[in-house]
């Protein structure tokens, strides 16, 4: 939250747990003034019921404490694993250049925003390649990411490796797909940025900057839940902004959308 600063000049930080089959934020912790986001993520699954789910999270929640806790909570993880974990990271990188995947995907070129990207999955057995299983506490995967872009405008090309670890025994082509569903989170923070202004509202405490994301989030529920009902394709494309505009025109067309079956 960007436009509220604690005492110390730091922002406040709220940590999500979204529903990517609902559209929702299923609950929120906002990080203490010396806290972070390690020791919030714990609190944030302890509100939730995961059993049976996937859990995806970014770099920074794999953590041993945070992986046991979703173990325990009878749910599988998939979390990307970048050098805040180096040892590991590193280590990896070095023995996958001589290890034989277990299972490959690619995905078809495609052209967005310009660039022509190419993506391949590769899955490897992690008893094979993670020194340190037993700090990890059980057999994982690891999943490789290639992606290979080509800007159309002036032909450059550039490639990227990421890496993720997985209590998932599945095949390359769901595990790349789990992967690229977790981007939806990052999707929903983008629109509280960008088309919901929330980093450019000021607030002048955390209890106000808090009721300001409750409520901000729940708007973001409600354009989901119309889109879900709504039948034209033309509807369920609509972005956020876009619904916002025709709402803004008349109060009538908020009637309306509130009133939607």
């Amino acid at each position: 939250m960007r436009g509220t600063l604690y005492q110390n000049g730091r922002n406040p930080d709220i940590v999500s747990a979204y529903s990517l089959r609902s559209g929702f934020t299923l609950a929120t912790d906002v990080c203490k003034e010396k806290s972070n986001e390690i020791k919030s993520v714990p609190r944030l699954l302890d509100k939730l019921d995961v059993l049976g789910c996937v859990v995806t999270a970014d770099a920074m929640s794999f953590q041993k404490v945070i992986i046991d806790k979703i173990r325990d909570k009878g749910a599988d993880f998939v979390i990307e694993l970048k050098a805040n974990q180096s040892s590991l990271r590193y280590g990896l990188e070095d023995s996958i250049k001589t290890a034989t995947p277990t299972d490959i995907y690619k995905e078809s070129p495609c052209l967005e925003h310009g660039r022509i990207e190419s993506r391949v999955c590769r899955i490897f057995r992690g008893e094979e390649l993670i020194a340190d299983r037993e700090k990890w506490n059980g057999n994982l995967t690891v999943i490789e990411i290639l992606t290979s872009t080509e800007k159309k405008s002036d032909g450059r090309s550039t490639s990227e490796q990421r890496l993720y670890i997985s209590s998932l025994d599945s095949s390359a082509e769901r595990l790349r797909q789990i992967t690229k569903q977790h981007w939806a989170i990052e999707s929903m923070h983008w629109d509280l940025d960008r088309n919901l202004r929330q980093d450019s509202i000021k607030r002048k405490a955390e209890r106000a900057a808090r009721n300001l994301d409750i409520i901000q989030r729940m708007v973001l529920a409600l354009i989901a839940v119309w889109k879900n009902r709504r039948k034209k394709i033309s509807d369920k494309q609509k972005g956020t902004a876009q619904i916002i505009r025709e709402l803004a025109v008349s109060f009538t067309n908020v009637l309306h959308f509130l009133a939607q079956k």
